[in-house]
């Protein structure tokens, strides 16, 4: 029987082969295809070792190297961390994580839902914890916004960028991206906390993509009102307790388990490279789902 890190091998490979040509330039070398450097991505964030490391870990894993196709030779460490620091590898790893998304939505049932929100990755091993009682400033970290597919908890689409920062701000990319990646199998609903609450936002989703967004109003009025000129008035606990608004929590249990199992802290130092890390973090988990 395959171990789970054999059987990542393979769905990784499997992803790579719809996005990925086998080779990124005519006369390039040809001894590894792209497909088999992006799982060994995978497969790093995964393992949470290094380039070296998983050199190493491959180099004594002969049912490993059979299902990557590298029994007769293994890339050098150099190799994998120069096509890491490819521009298009980010794009790639955001198209695989969308196609685990699409398919996600497609078997969720009659009405299937996702719910959105954000979390950040620290750019340090210190703790926010730890900075603070140490009087330090916490500049900023990798924000990571997401969609996932309530009840499977697959994400469809993801955003990066830096926190601290509104969550609107990355709202309308996220947004787009996630139902550009579902159609034909739109959502029927849209969760959000009230780090979301706009009506530009509720628009958007109900007006452009058909979807009805269920979003926490963020305060009211002095007289108890919500305030807003079209949607936000209708979103009162009622409301939200009849479209079953605790579906929303089902980003959090994502987040929840992507930091149990690859950490909260990136290693990477360079902020393209820190991106990229965060990317792959998500993906290496969403294939060990």
């Amino acid at each position: 029987m395959a171990s789970k890190i054999e059987r990542i091998a393979g769905l990784a490979m499997g992803l790579g082969q719809k996005h990925l040509a086998d080779y990124g330039a005519v006369r390039s070398r040809h001894d590894f295809t792209q497909r088999q450097l992006m799982s060994c991505l995978i497969l790093r964030s995964y393992l949470k070792v290094t380039y070296r490391g998983l050199v190493d870990l491959l180099a004594g894993h002969e049912a490993l190297r059979k299902i990557l196709r590298m029994e007769e030779k293994l890339p050098h460490y150099t190799t994998l961390q120069k096509f890491s620091a490819r521009k298009d590898v980010l794009a790639v790893a955001d198209a695989m994580i969308a196609q685990i998304g699409s398919a996600a939505l497609r078997v969720a049932g009659k009405k299937p839902a996702i719910a959105i929100d954000s979390t950040g990755m620290e750019t340090t091993t210190a703790s926010a914890h730890f900075t603070s009682r140490a009087g330090r400033e916490r500049r900023k970290w990798v924000k990571l916004s997401m969609a996932v597919v309530c009840g499977s908890l697959f994400p469809l689409g993801l955003v990066l960028d830096w926190g601290p920062g509104n969550d609107k701000c990355q709202a309308f990319e996220l947004l787009q991206k996630s139902f550009d990646a579902a159609e034909p199998n739109l959502p029927e609903k849209m969760y959000a906390d009230a780090g979301y609450d706009a009506d530009w936002i509720h628009g958007v989703c109900r007006e452009v993509w058909g979807v009805q967004s269920i979003i926490k109003p963020s305060r009211t009025r002095a007289d108890g009102s919500l305030g807003g000129v079209f949607y936000r008035a209708e979103m009162t606990e009622q409301t939200l307790e009849k479209n079953a608004y605790g579906k929303r929590w089902h980003i959090e249990s994502f987040f929840s388990g992507l930091k149990r199992m690859t950490g909260s802290a990136l290693t990477a130092r360079k902020d393209i490279n820190l991106a990229k890390e965060a990317a792959f973090r998500v993906l290496a988990y969403t294939i060990h789902r």
